[in-house]
């Protein structure tokens, strides 16, 4: 397959992703405290394998190693986590100064390297000391956050100006809250409702923040979408795929475009919102940029003895789907990147989370073939090629994921990197897919240079 890079603009980022409790590790090394996350690990039963983040891919200590790497791929930026209970251990009071310095260090390699640092303030590891307090149900999770971001800023906002506040809250609210399967393990569609609200507000809070702390920040949020598809022509399921939709997509869009929480999931809902004077405008704060996650489409079916949205997902006969059991749909990306542009109006858009699971293969010279993984890079970067040539104002891809790592409920079985972890030795080697997304940025940029 040809990819058509012209349309992609000169200084597009090239970028591979992680977050900080899936790779750090060092869970309790220079003051950091527990956070859900090591809580819901180390309950039995919850993630796969009993396994845990206590070590994951010791980036906390191998960071260096890793920043190697990514030169060693060509990429010129890093989508990064902050761990919230690293530099904050108490969710609020005071900074932890060795939690601090650990990423004002990792920030100063990432430079050093010709790397552009982007970083996420909240990838799902609220500090235990606030959820003991309620979490984000509670009304000041979110000021707690906001004051978090702050400190962040103040601190990397010298260097840093790509900053993101909230990492996924579908996952946080829905899939935390009211699935179970995530931390902190609830069933509740109150706290759920409550918990979406709080993130959102918070969202807000901490753009606000960010900018007082760093004028020059560029704020966006990112958001895990998906196309949704109606499993019959059938007004049941039709109706179906539209509150999916508002679950999925347009409950997370629509208040921070200043839109308002979409009136009819509120119904579907039954929940009253925690609303107060005030709340409409933060929440809506100004976007720089808006992040899209994208790994799998949606076929929906009415299910009415389902938990609201009264929905269940059913599989298309011969889809194909990635060792997550993911229905593989490389439109879905090119889809939702233009309805960004034209029904929310983005004015810049990244793709801030893309990739696969599926097995490695390990060949007796050590290699690591994995080519159904570098078919859906190549077909999804060919999909974002073409969304850009239509007018979406794409301006960076970051791929899912820089290395193997603990990947939540599903503990180490499961591996997205471009990079294969030996998790006994902490060996890092480069798959076919890595090797395949650095030519494509080599080709990249030498067209870059043949245009100048």
């Amino acid at each position: 397959m040809t990819i058509d890079l012209a349309a992609l603009p000169h200084d597009f980022l090239w970028g591979t992703a992680t977050s900080a409790y899936q790779i750090e590790g060092a869970v309790a090394e220079d003051g950091r405290a527990p956070s859900i996350w090591d809580t819901f690990s180390h309950t039995p039963g919850r993630i796969a394998g009993d396994d845990h983040g206590d070590t994951a891919c010791d980036h906390y200590h191998r960071w260096r190693e890793d920043i190697a790497l990514m030169r060693r791929l060509g990429t010129n930026a890093y989508r990064l986590s902050v761990a919230w209970p690293r530099v904050v251990p108490g969710g609020d009071g005071p900074a932890n100064p060795k939690g601090l310095a650990f990423y004002d260090a990792l920030i100063d390699g990432l430079l050093e390297a010709g790397i552009t640092p982007s970083v996420t303030l909240y990838h799902w590891d609220l500090p235990q000391a606030l959820q003991d307090r309620g979490g984000w149900p509670e009304r000041e999770t979110a000021e707690h956050f906001a004051a978090y971001a702050e400190v962040v800023a103040r601190r990397l906002g010298d260097r840093v100006t790509h900053w993101t506040t909230l990492n996924e809250p579908l996952c946080s609210a829905w899939i935390g809250h009211l699935e179970g399967t995530m931390a902190p393990g609830w069933t509740d569609l109150t706290a759920a409702v409550r918990a979406s609200y709080h993130l959102l507000l918070g969202h807000g809070l901490a753009t606000q923040a960010i900018r007082a702390a760093a004028p020059h920040a560029q704020v966006g949020i990112v958001n895990n979408l998906s196309t949704i598809h109606p499993a019959t022509d059938t007004p049941e399921d039709r109706a179906a795929a539209h509150r999916m939709d508002g679950h999925t997509n347009r409950w997370w869009l629509d208040p921070v475009h200043g839109r308002g929480f979409p009136t009819d999931m509120r119904e579907v809902y039954g929940v009253e919102l925690p609303e107060r004077e005030g709340d409409s405008a933060a929440i809506s704060s100004p976007l720089d940029w808006l992040g899209l996650n994208y790994y799998f489409p949606q076929t929906i079916a009415s299910d009415p003895t389902a938990p609201a949205p009264h929905v269940r997902q059913v599989h298309r006969p011969g889809a194909p789907r990635t060792g997550m059991d993911w229905e593989v749909d490389a439109g879905g990306i090119e889809t939702l990147l233009l309805r960004l542009t034209e029904d929310y109006g983005a004015r810049r858009l990244y793709v801030t989370e893309n990739g696969s699971s599926y097995p490695d293969v390990i060949r007796p010279d050590g290699t690591i073939d994995d080519p159904e993984r570098r078919d859906y890079l190549e077909r999804h970067l060919a999909a974002c090629a073409s969304a850009a040539r239509k007018g979406a104002p794409l301006a960076g891809y970051f791929a899912w994921s820089l290395l193997d790592n603990f990947e939540w409920a599903y503990g180490y079985d499961k591996r997205f990197g471009l990079v294969h972890v030996d998790y006994r030795t902490q060996t890092r080697t480069i798959k076919g897919s890595g090797r395949y997304y650095a030519d494509v940025i080599r080709e990249h940029g030498g067209r870059v240079r043949r245009a100048a």
